[in-house]
């Protein structure tokens, strides 16, 4: 009983310093993993802002034919109007004659 006593100790320790050693082991890995992802991510962000003048361009293209659209939709619909309209008038003074 006094060996086991003596012996669970001493294996507990040598267990934790194991497992202390591949805990820092895999801690170095996954520092070198994540400055590699911070590389990529850079990257990428580096590679988009290449392209916000693009897409800035585009979208004021894309507002700009908005705003035509609306205005030939406007017309279309103001000319519509009129011609009811004027077609109405007919109808209500042809009905008091």
């Amino acid at each position: 009983m006094e060996y086991l006593d003596s012996l669970l100790p001493i294996i507990i320790y040598i267990l934790l310093i194991v497992l202390i050693v591949l805990l820092i082991i895999i801690s170095i890995k996954a520092i070198k993993a994540l400055n590699k992802v911070q590389e990529v991510v850079d990257n990428v962000d580096k590679k988009v802002k290449t392209l916000d003048g693009m897409f800035d361009v585009i979208d004021v293209a894309t507002d700009k034919l908005s705003l035509l659209s609306d205005r030939i939709i406007n017309i279309l619909i103001g000319a519509f109007e009129k011609v009811f309209r004027v077609k109405k008038k007919t109808d209500k003074i042809e009905e008091e004659e």
